[in-house]
């Protein structure tokens, strides 16, 4: 058995078959890890002997086994684990060792899932291609040149380079679905408050959701239906009842209507990306579904009004990193005259240009003066943004549009043009802006044998329609990924 060609599903098959055990699967791809790891970049941290050991008590597990039972999991590294270094991607928390577990990766662990590393992400998730990681930047498996998207780089990195058979990310503007794009993986945000945030680092609250990326549509489904649940340790989530995501069946012929906004079809979308799309929706109508244009006007303000709240949330959560409680603290104290020296000597030393552009932009809409012009208005436009959206899906049940401009973009391309690297994002913001579920699949390759994508989003807590659709697209499209 090529234990690297096999879906999530079929491992964990195998793994309750007794056709591998926890420890075969384990030892292989931390090899693989080991191996491919130091040029993709991709893990920031693995603990093998950790690892081996949570394997082999799954091996000698004699009662019920649980849904994920022995399965390698990639955990992106602004996510709680206790016992791990846990750093967000920053020199500010480089060597915090965290004392718990976040509740969603907790979650996973009970039903038998396996950690078996922290993957490499911007720095506090703050990035559209995993150029801003301490660390150093994480690669495309595809193409070792170009960017894996951000920030959820390298979890998604990992999936496709075949180091992981699934792995967990955060999405706060699109990063778990950008980065699937950019590295011919599937990425899926669910709606707002389905997974809780307990222990997740927080960049911006009001948008930032954990969701898994996978090879294919079902196992990410299967990740996700273990992660959705209500948590009393998290006020924003939400107690849902929902059917189960694990057993889906693609959406039949004709069933659903999908929307097309034209505002997402602009002139900024790349020629390949446009004409593969026009490819999908002529082979969907064949099989008849029928679509929808639609008018979402609000979105040409969907990355000013993103960036004032992500920025202004930024400000506030990151305060609490100040040197004094835990986390980096500058060791040269001189010339110190107040508190707030002792700040700064820590702050600008242990973020990076980006948090720091950030924290200033986001410290700045929210200053007396500029917080009704700025941060209010932005609120205000994301409430019209979310009517709009309820009042589109009155015509249709999903909605298609681009992941992303493009594929992937070289390295340091655009590493000295911040808002050319905001842009990125046009496609993927709205839907954290109105908490909307969204996923992201291969769509096919550009000329630069680099992957595309395409986006679904749905109504909100509709999961289960998306997910359906999305395996239509899947089968129509039979993308094959570096493992497959």
């Amino acid at each position: 058995m090529n234990l690297f060609k096999q879906t999530a599903t079929e491992l964990v098959s195998a793994l309750k078959t007794k056709q591998t055990s926890a420890v075969e699967l384990c030892s292989s791809y931390l090899k693989k890890i080991a191996d491919l790891n130091p040029e993709l970049n991709a893990f920031i941290s693995f603990n093998s002997e950790a690892v081996l050991k949570r394997a082999q008590t799954l091996d000698d597990q004699k009662e019920k086994k649980g849904k994920l039972h022995g399965l390698p999991i990639a955990v992106k590294d602004n996510f709680c684990v206790t016992g791990t270094q846990t750093t967000a991607g920053s020199k500010m928390l480089e060597h915090f060792i965290s004392p718990y577990t976040a509740t969603c990766i907790e979650k996973l662990e009970r039903e038998g899932a396996i950690v078996i590393g922290k993957t490499n992400m911007d720095e506090f998730a703050m990035g559209s291609s995993n150029e801003n990681s301490f660390f150093g930047p994480c690669k495309n498996p595809w193409n070792l040149k170009y960017v894996p998207g951000g920030s959820s780089g390298g979890s998604a990195a990992a999936v496709a380079a075949g180091l992981s058979p699934v792995a967990i990310g955060s999405d706060t503007g699109g990063s778990i679905r950008q980065p699937a794009s950019y590295c011919g993986v599937v990425g899926i945000k669910p709606t707002y408050g389905s997974i809780s945030r307990y222990g997740l680092i927080a960049f911006a609250s009001s948008l930032d959701q954990a969701g898994p990326i996978a090879r294919n549509v079902s196992d990410a489904a299967l990740i996700l239906d273990v992660m959705i649940d209500r948590d009393e340790k998290d006020s924003t989530s939400v107690d849902r009842k929902q059917p189960s995501l694990a057993q889906l069946k693609k959406a039949a012929k004709g069933s659903l209507k999908i929307g097309l906004p034209k505002e997402y079809f602009s002139q900024h979308l790349e020629k390949t990306t446009q004409n593969k799309i026009k490819e999908l929706l002529e082979n969907l109508q064949k099989d008849g579904f029928q679509t929808v244009e639609l008018n979402l006007s609000l979105t040409e303000m969907a990355i000013p009004v993103y960036y004032i709240v992500a920025s202004s949330e930024a400000s506030s959560n990151l305060s609490r990193f100040d040197g004094v409680r835990y986390g980096f603290r500058n060791k040269d104290q001189s010339g110190l005259s107040d508190l707030s020296d002792f700040y700064k000597k820590t702050r600008s030393v242990g973020f990076g240009d980006e948090v720091k552009r950030r924290i200033l932009l986001g410290t700045y809409s929210l200053s007396s003066g500029y917080y009704d012009e700025y941060y209010i208005q932005a609120a205000r436009v994301r409430r019209l943004m979310a009517n709009e959206f309820t009042s589109a899906f009155k015509k249709c049940d999903v909605i298609l549009t681009p992941t992303a401009i493009g594929a992937a973009f070289p390295l340091g391309d655009q590493a000295h043009d911040p808002i050319k690297m905001y842009f990125n994002d046009i496609y993927t913001v709205t839907a954290n802006l109105c908490g909307l579920p969204a996923i992201s699949l291969p769509l096919g390759l550009d000329d630069n044998k680099l992957p595309i994508g395409v986006q679904l989003m749905a109504p909100l807590f509709a999961e289960k329609a998306m997910l359906e659709m999305a395996l239509a697209i899947e089968d129509c499209v039979q993308f094959k990924g570096l493992t497959q």
